[in-house]
């Protein structure tokens, strides 16, 4: 429920605004979507302290926070007009071009913190946390429901809409929020130990049910993670697919014409990539527990080179199918590799640092990719460029992958084969 209600703050759930701010706010769309790169690349830059605020404080108190700040967000930008006229007459000098920037940079900033951020960081961690060889399970079954609940996200808002206006969705879903931000004070729970319970419910299975490595060799800090290989290896996949996940699908109309396609038939691909990512990620979620992530992490790699590939060579027939499967195959593994790797490898006693560390590197890749697109396309009159470069990090990054194990220390890739005598 935490992942679906972050939505607002995805970029699902603002992309059925951004016509409606371009209009009211009379401000351009390359201006308001600069705004939004430089709120989320903002917003980045403090999950890192998020992720310690997590450890400190745990789940509970810090989704709450979350819930509460992405609704009162919500309300400030359905009077962003209001906003927008108030700063304007408060500094005659900026202009109402000027007044319309800083307003949405802000606004976006928060929105991305507290959605797309802390809110995603809290209710992810909190479910990893209460299981360890069931983990994978665990996400499989989550990510099922996060990913019919962000399908049907836009059709929710464009409801909210048509029943009223783009300000009136946005006051319903804050009241929403506010809600859910007592529920989760009442309902979220932090580490199971804290309640005197352990992993699993306590469950004890045999050996043969889980790989060796489900399991972290001991707690790491962020620093101590940071100086691992495999963290790096993991981590800049992750960064990668999101990169080339949000560039393609901020650019997807422009990419289909540059082939000689329509717009009908770039918006067509989402479902069938969408078919694909959720099989994956149910049954890549649920082989995670009895094998390497390492393997996983390989697919993931292999989708976002047929993918890159598929936007070098675009065109009707063969690249488009490239495209679907290569989508479906990184976006089904993301949500296995963003959620399992770090509990597993490091521990969770500073898991809110490092996946907050990792979170804030991916999340300005997801800012920077469009950017990027948009930039190749402008100088060259196409997106192959960007595609071509894409696809050789990510044929570097598959080669790495091999040696990417879990780590047992600090600089110390070997995994180990049999679980610990303290296991």
């Amino acid at each position: 429920m935490g992942m679906v209600m972050s939505v607002p703050g995805q970029t699902v759930g603002v992309s059925v605004f951004t016509d409606f701010l371009i209009g009211a706010l009379h401000i351009s769309r390359n201006l308001l979507s600069l705004a939004y790169l430089c709120g989320t690349v903002s917003s980045a830059l403090l999950l890192s302290f998020a992720g310690r605020m997590y450890d400190r404080f745990g789940a509970r108190i810090i989704a709450t926070i979350a819930a509460a700040g992405l609704a009162g967000i919500l309300l400030v930008l359905s009077e962003s007009v209001g906003v927008v006229g108030a700063l304007g007459n408060a500094i005659p000098f900026l202009g109402a071009t000027a007044a319309a920037f800083i307003v949405m940079t802000f606004s976006f900033f928060l929105l991305r913190f507290f959605g797309q951020g802390v809110l995603t960081l809290c209710s992810r961690n909190m479910v990893m946390e209460w299981f360890e060889k069931r983990r994978g399970l665990a996400n499989a079954i989550m990510g099922v429901s996060i990913s019919f609940g962000f399908s049907y996200s836009p059709r929710f808002f464009e409801a909210l809409i048509r029943h009223g206006d783009w300000q009136h969705a946005w006051r319903i879903t804050a009241a929403a929020l506010g809600g859910f931000a007592v529920l989760v004070l009442l309902m979220f729970r932090d580490t199971p130990e804290a309640h005197g319970l352990q992993p699993d419910g306590g469950a004890i299975l045999r050996a043969r049910r889980t790989h060796p490595e489900a399991i972290a060799a001991r707690d790491f800090t962020l620093r101590e993670a940071r100086r691992t290989y495999s963290l790096w290896i993991f981590g800049l996949t992750l960064v990668l697919s999101s990169l080339l996940v949000t560039a393609y699908t901020f650019n997807i109309v422009s990419i289909f014409r540059s082939g000689g396609m329509t717009s009908a038939q770039a918006v067509a691909i989402f479902f069938p990539a969408s078919i694909v990512a959720v099989a994956l990620q149910f049954l890549g979620s649920a082989l995670s527990d009895y094998i390497r992530l390492k393997y996983l992490l390989m697919i993931q790699l292999g989708g976002i080179i047929l993918s890159s590939a598929a936007i070098t060579f675009f065109q009707p027939g063969a690249p488009v199918v490239l495209l679907i499967v290569g989508q479906g195959m990184a976006q089904g593994m993301f949500g296995i590799i963003s959620n399992i790797t770090w509990p597993r490898f490091f521990g969770r006693k500073h898991l809110g640092a490092i996946s907050g560390f990792i979170s804030a590197l991916t999340v300005a890749g997801s800012a920077v990719g469009p950017y990027i697109f948009s930039v190749a396309y402008s100088a060259t009159g196409s997106y192959s460029p960007a595609g071509l470069v894409c696809l050789v990090a990510a044929g570097a990054l598959l080669a790495g992958t091999f040696k990417a194990n879990r780590p047992t220390a600090p600089m110390d890739e070997k995994s180990d084969e049999t679980p610990s005598k303290e296991g």
